[in-house]
């Protein structure tokens, strides 16, 4: 029995949540590839969700902290999928979904992220107003023959 699993046999909190985030995450690959061309997932074979446990009572200023993400993760080599904020439900969870080609790719992009301006500014802002509580990173890899196909297919 796994960590996260219960004594019946049932998925633990975490488990399905992660499970519903690397959902999402293949969710949203799956609908940028349907719109978007050429197929934008040629290439990304993995995924990072990051899921992060927020103040509650400081969503607006984590919300900017992400939409500043928007211009620093692509400038940094990380093909952005979004942030997720709370919206019903628990109120203090949040997650960053971001695709590589491979772990070398997300290691170079990590290189380039610590060495970024305005990403240094940005996370001395979000520490020092403690904005996370509690930070985790998932990798997740897409299937093969899974991701990208339109809807109605037979």
């Amino acid at each position: 029995m796994g960590a996260n699993a219960d004594p019946d046999g049932l998925m633990g909190r975490r488990t399905a949540l992660t499970a519903g985030a690397a959902f999402l995450t293949l969710w949203a690959l799956r609908s940028r590839a349907s719109t978007a061309s050429p197929d934008p997932t040629a290439t990304m074979k993995i995924a990072c969700i990051i899921r992060y446990q927020i103040d509650p009572f400081q969503r607006e200023e984590f919300k900017s902290y992400a939409e500043s993400l928007g211009r620093i993760i692509p400038r940094c080599g990380g093909s952005l999928v979004g942030y997720f904020l709370p919206h019903e439900g628990t109120n203090d969870i949040a997650w960053g979904i971001i695709a590589f080609d491979s772990l070398a790719a997300y290691e170079a992009y990590r290189g380039r992220l610590r060495a970024d301006p305005e990403m240094r500014q940005n996370y001395a802002m979000l520490q020092a107003r403690r904005l996370v509580l509690r930070e985790e990173r998932n990798f997740v890899e897409v299937t093969d023959g899974t991701l990208g196909i339109p809807a109605g297919l037979p």
